[in-house]
């Protein structure tokens, strides 16, 4: 397989990776309110809403790897970044902000919350 192929793989992985989990908010009722946003110089993959708590979502599909060490010190300030960029663009009310890691492996989806401070 190409390098080609190899990245539309993961792209592919990565994009049924976040509908997978999008499904599983909505299913324990947080309102999705945005995907793939991009600003402040990051991406953030969901950003999701309820009961006052603003949840942050990075969503990790691995099949060869720990999905966790790609949460680096550098992804957590651009994922922090990119929040700030965010909220000063809403008007979306909250009381509380919460920076959660998805894992998805072989179907299975496993969360941390409050992965890290803001």
């Amino acid at each position: 397989m190409g390098n080609t192929d190899k990245r539309r793989s993961a792209v592919a992985l990565g994009v049924a990776a976040e509908t997978f989990v999008s499904a599983a908010l909505r299913q324990d009722g947080w309102d999705i309110l945005a995907r793939n946003w991009r600003g402040g110089g990051g991406e953030l993959d969901i950003i999701a809403l309820s009961g006052g708590v603003l949840r942050v979502v990075e969503v990790k599909a691995r099949t060869n790897a720990d999905p966790l060490q790609a949460i680096t010190p550098r992804k957590q300030r651009r994922l922090i970044q990119a929040a700030e960029a965010y909220l000063a663009t809403t008007e979306v009310s909250w009381q509380e902000i919460s920076f959660s890691i998805a894992m998805v492996e072989d179907g299975v989806l496993s969360w941390l919350h409050d992965a890290f401070d803001a």
